[in-house]
């Protein structure tokens, strides 16, 4: 009886870690579509600002305010050597995914970064010469292919946003790939990782922020109708931004790999629905195609990544290969998908 009582609760928890981290993603990638649109305050580099900002804050806070996680100490020559190159890659990653937002809608900028898996997998084959079993290749194709009939039958179609979204994948997984090599040693989760970048993004992004975007800013300011209640709703959606951090940390935690691989998915299928409502952009119907097989793509290539791990390792047989310093865990899948952490600080 207390056995099924406990199977019971970690059930509703893992149900109730899951709503609540599609419930901030989904909100932080709305209110930002909502800010670069419905507000046209059109500085993406000054919302990516406003989040770093309040997640250096928000960091602060829980960690050294309220205590809710413990600090993971990092060398003062570490902070330069390995965080500020992970915070410069991060900062581009987050601007460009904001850019994008901009130009292209939620449905197509959402289905493009799909595309992160491909990328990882491709830098990783040129780049460091990994050696990938032929079902990781295969898994990538209806990926691919989604992608294409996506972008090829999209109506609301911007080439701006679209190299924004494909630069932000490059950019993902370029992190990814680095934090391999950078941050080994360090168990950093969601918390502690904003704890450290952010400040270090606030400090790369600033300048270019006001000098790019301080005069427009200005402008919009004094043309605005209800400037304070904009700024407002800019501010939230950075709180918000920092929430979702928290949210990944809480789900991490409460799922198991498999669980976090195919609710990652669900949850951009959840994303592309809640904007449609909301925005109203056209989709076509080869459009909807292209972003359903992608999502069946990235589910597909997150099974045969976890498959493959699960099985033994056979003497003089190679693998698909993992860092020795990743352990084999969950934590191993999450940039297999979507890298979750690079989404929304």
């Amino acid at each position: 009886m207390e056995e099924s009582i406990i199977c019971q609760w970690s059930v509703f928890r893992s149900i109730l870690a899951i709503l609540q981290w599609w419930t901030f993603n989904v909100t932080v990638i709305i209110v930002n579509k909502w800010i670069f649109q419905k507000l046209e305050f059109k500085f993406p580099l000054t919302v990516s600002c406003i989040h770093f900002i309040c997640s250096s804050i928000g960091g602060y806070v829980v960690i050294k305010v309220l205590k809710l996680k413990p600090l993971i100490h990092v060398d003062p020559e570490d902070r330069w050597r390995r965080i500020f190159p992970m915070s410069f890659v991060f900062c581009i990653n987050i601007v460009l995914g904001n850019v994008s937002l901009r130009y292209i809608p939620v449905s197509f900028m959402q289905t493009i970064k799909s595309f992160t898996p491909a990328t990882t997998v491709v830098l990783q084959w040129l780049v460091w010469r990994k050696y990938f079993d032929w079902r990781i290749w295969a898994s990538l194709i209806p990926i691919v292919g989604g992608i294409l009939l996506a972008s090829v039958t999209e109506l609301s179609f911007n080439m701006v946003g679209f190299c924004a979204a494909l630069f932000g994948c490059l950019a993902t997984s370029t992190k990814t790939i680095l934090a391999e090599s950078l941050l080994h040693g360090y168990k950093f989760d969601s918390i502690n990782t904003v704890y450290y970048m952010a400040p270090f993004a606030t400090m790369i992004l600033a300048i270019p922020a006001i000098l790019l975007e301080g005069n427009g800013i200005l402008e919009w300011l004094s043309i605005h109708p209800y400037p304070w209640s904009a700024l407002i709703i800019i501010f939230t959606s950075g709180v918000l931004a920092f929430c979702l951090n928290f949210s990944i940390f809480y789900v991490i935690h409460s799922t198991t790999a498999v669980t976090f691989n195919v609710a990652g998915n669900l949850k951009v299928a959840v994303a592309v629905l809640v904007s449609w409502l909301i925005f109203k952009n056209p989709i076509s119907y080869l459009n909807g195609v292209g972003c359903a097989v992608t999502l069946v793509g990235c589910t597909f290539y997150g099974y045969v990544r976890h498959m493959i791990s699960q099985e033994p390792i056979v003497p003089g047989t190679p693998r698909t290969p993992r860092t020795p310093r990743t352990p084999l865990s969950k934590i191993e899948l999450l940039p297999l998908v979507n890298d979750k952490l690079d989404d929304k600080v």
